[in-house]
């Protein structure tokens, strides 16, 4: 059972996604990063009210994922990125992930308390995460 709708090519996409993203941060790190594009998806406000699809979420603009600027993101997913895809279009969820829909590097900078006027929900190795505030109905 899935979360979302998708096609084998959007498994793939997300894969891709997940490991340009995240790969630095290892598995973890890019199903959190699967985790952000899958409540994307699933959301209902803000930047999100019009991205319905996996397609939709990864090449948004603006607002968009900013590793489908680079060559990396275009190479084959790999079967172990594509297994990774599929855990999270199934609904696994993983902290902070669990209701973010915005993350960013930081590198060995500390996370900002808000970002675009979301709250921090946590840190995974260098990515920052945020998730909406309740009184935005997203999900």
């Amino acid at each position: 059972m899935s979360v979302i709708a998708h096609n084998e090519e959007e498994v793939k996409l997300l894969a891709r996604l997940m490991r340009a993203e995240a790969e630095s941060d290892g598995q973890l790190g890019m199903l959190l990063v699967g985790n952000v594009g899958v409540n994307r998806v699933r959301a209902s406000c803000l930047d999100f009210t019009d991205i319905n699809t996996i397609t939709n979420m990864v090449y948004q603009r603006p607002g968009g994922f900013e590793a489908t600027l680079y060559p990396y993101f275009y190479q084959a997913a790999r079967e172990m990125d594509i297994r990774l895809a599929r855990r999270v279009i199934k609904g696994e969820q993983f902290s902070p992930g669990e209701r973010s829909l915005w993350f960013y590097a930081a590198g060995d900078e500390s996370c900002r308390a808000q970002w675009f006027g979301q709250w921090n929900t946590g840190r995974f190795q260098s990515h920052c995460f945020y998730s909406p505030v309740e009184s935005e109905n997203c999900y």
